[in-house]
């Protein structure tokens, strides 16, 4: 078996984005999926929103990389014609009390360099949205809905045209590191590799693991936080979307629209033991009430069961909010492997700015 120069693990918007990057870069890429089509979890089980970059703490990879991502993709929407629009987003604060966490925010978003934050007081909030009801509000213009499916179909296209080449049904059951460089168990095939990108998404710890000599202190453990999704019956009385404030594990129960109108709500936090894509629709409950604290018009039985999506978390429940993780040779020891752990969101939005950076190791090690 002829060594392959460089192995992308994982057809989902980062891992496109990646092997986009090396393919157009001149590196001969194979995208390994496991799954039979592109973008099966993450990237399409989630709120398709282009983030500005406000929660996240200045200096982290996850604020760099989503104000950098989101310019970046803004671009590339324009030039491949990529569905989406500006429609902004409402962070809002329920009562006064809510309103040191809401400056708190305006404040971090300034730090991270998002500069056109519009701060809203009640009847500000009602003169752009009259159902919602709120004592305050952020208005961040550079939030925006983005249709997730062209964006996968348009990397690949992109990695193709540049040469690279899409295996699905390719598992990576493993691997090992011999005196040539990797091998991996791809379909039950060993197949060598001079570069290895893992951007298996909720896979990638295990995968790492499955590598016999990447050391295991350098491999984080996966903890998985379901979220499931309601969509509105009928029409939305909101134009933009609506968030509340962030609670433990992600950004509240929000309200997002499609680039058909279509509103939808979520998603909540669950933590559980591995992916599980069941949506148990007892959990309306607890979404028509914290709905309701900020849209109490919410009709009964408006709420339908959608989807669900499972995040990618590096910490477990009442810890700390985790950064992505990008990690090569200088943090593992093994030459030609990056490992990327955590990309959740803003983990769209920031896809673009991930390949850059996974790009950028590459050439220090060349």
């Amino acid at each position: 078996m002829d060594t392959l120069d460089c192995v992308v693990i994982g057809a989902g918007v980062v891992g496109l984005a990646i092997a986009r990057q090396l393919a157009m870069a001149g590196r001969e890429v194979m995208i390994c999926e496991a799954e039979a089509q592109i973008g099966q979890h993450s990237s399409s089980r989630n709120s398709e929103v282009i983030h500005a970059g406000l929660y996240y703490p200045p200096a982290s990879r996850k604020a760099q990389l989503c104000v950098q991502g989101r310019d970046l993709l803004y671009r590339y929407c324009a030039e491949r014609h990529i569905p989406h629009q500006r429609i902004g987003k409402l962070l809002v604060a329920n009562t006064a009390a809510d309103l040191p966490r809401l400056h708190a925010i305006a404040q971090r978003a300034t730090q991270n360099g998002v500069h056109d934050l519009q701060w809203l007081d009640a009847a500000g909030i009602r003169a752009l949205e009259p159902a919602l009801h709120a004592h305050a509000a952020l208005l961040s213009p550079s939030t925006s809905i983005i249709n997730s499916h062209a964006l996968l179909q348009a990397l690949l296209a992109d990695a193709e045209a540049h040469g690279a080449q899409l295996a699905c049904h390719s598992p990576v059951s493993g691997g090992r590191i011999t005196p040539q460089g990797l091998t991996l168990d791809i379909a039950g095939m060993p197949i060598p590799a001079r570069l290895v990108i893992n951007a298996a998404g909720l896979w990638a710890p295990s995968v790492a693991a499955s590598i016999t000599g990447v050391p295991r202190e350098t491999i984080p453990a996966a903890h998985y936080a379901r979220g499931v999704y309601f969509s509105l019956s009928g029409r939305s009385p909101f134009s933009r979307l609506i968030y509340p404030l962030p609670e433990a594990g992600g950004l509240g129960c929000h309200l997002t629209l499609d680039l058909a109108g279509q509103a939808r709500f979520g998603p909540d936090v669950e933590w559980i033991d591995g992916v599980d894509y069941r949506l148990d629709p007892a959990r309306a409950v607890a979404f028509y009430h914290s709905i309701r604290r900020w849209w109490p018009q919410l009709p009964d039985g408006a709420l339908q069961p959608a989807y669900a999506g499972v995040r990618p978390k590096l910490a477990g429940p009442g810890e700390p909010d985790a950064d992505f993780v990008i990690q090569g040779p200088a943090q593992h020891g093994v030459a030609g492997l990056i490992n990327l752990y955590g990309i959740e969101s803003p983990g769209l939005t920031s896809c673009l700015a991930l390949a850059e950076a996974v790009s950028t190791m590459v050439n220090q090690r060349r």
